[in-house]
């Protein structure tokens, strides 16, 4: 069978659940076959067992080289090859760098950002040598912002950009395109096992995701069109495209702003606690 014949193949980390799942549901509906892996085995093979025939449920835990090469192995015997790989399963970290432990650190640098290292290490060489495919890596609007309070998740979500920044250098001669995905909040089940320095962060987290405007299926409607026309920086919220380039243009004035949303913060804070 001819690549041109076979089914398009994709695998998304961390897809059964929130982003993740929104976005097998949408390939599956455009008729790929989606590889949902995910660390939860029940969830995982209930997703995949309502997607249907053309779903393949996977329990995998990213940090784990042995589970990426167990996968590797069932897509090849499986598919003979990868289309898109979408490094999506992600935790959060909330705090300041003096709130947030060194085993805080740790966690969240080993699932966000040595997660997609390690998916990277593993799919790259066969898209490399077949000459084609799509590394997806999902990292954040936080990469970016260098906003006060998620300094450990924003450190793990800058390093997911600039990992992809040189990777699509490294292999754009080969035919294989590299996306960033950097969405702001979106309703997701990322607060469930968010650490944080307080009760109240997660709170503060699930109500900006609320009134963000921007739903999971609206960042996955994003990422299967950056599929068909690929692109690198997928930012999602129509704030964040203008944000990035105010940031680039002006850094100096951007500082600035930042902390005035920072003060303004501080002293709602004190206004709600009287």
């Amino acid at each position: 069978m001819s690549d041109a014949q076979q089914v398009r193949s994709i695998l998304i980390t961390g897809g059964a659940s929130g982003l993740g799942e929104a976005m097998a549901r949408r390939f599956v509906r455009d008729g790929w076959a989606v590889i949902v892996a995910d660390i939860d085995p029940a969830r995982t093979e209930a997703v995949a067992a309502e997607l249907g025939e053309s779903a393949m449920p996977l329990t995998m835990d990213v940090t784990r080289e042995e589970d990426w090469q167990r996968v590797r192995e069932a897509v090849i015997g499986r598919f003979g090859h990868l289309d898109v790989l979408i490094n999506n399963a992600g935790v959060a970290v909330g705090g300041t760098l003096e709130e947030t432990s060194l085993d805080d650190w740790r966690w969240v640098l080993d699932i966000d950002l040595m997660g997609v290292v390690i998916g990277c290490k593993t799919f790259a060489p066969l898209m490399r040598e077949r000459g084609r495919g799509h590394i997806i890596n999902v990292a954040s609007y936080a990469g970016f912002a260098a906003a006060p309070n998620i300094n450990a998740y924003g450190t793990a979500k800058a390093g997911v950009i600039a990992l992809s920044e040189m990777l699509r250098a490294e292999l754009h001669e080969a035919g294989v395109n590299v996306s960033a995905l950097c969405p702001a909040f979106v309703t997701t089940r990322l607060t469930e096992t968010m650490r944080a320095p307080d009760e109240g962060y997660q709170k503060r987290v699930k109500r900006w995701m609320e009134k963000s405007g921007v739903s999971a299926d609206d960042v996955a409607g994003v990422v299967r069109r950056a599929v068909d026309k690929p692109r690198f920086l997928l930012l999602t919220h129509r704030d964040t495209r203008w944000l990035w380039r105010f940031k680039r243009w002006a850094p100096e004035l951007y500082f600035r702003t930042v902390m005035r949303q920072v003060r303004g913060m501080v002293e709602r804070k004190v206004k709600g606690e009287r």
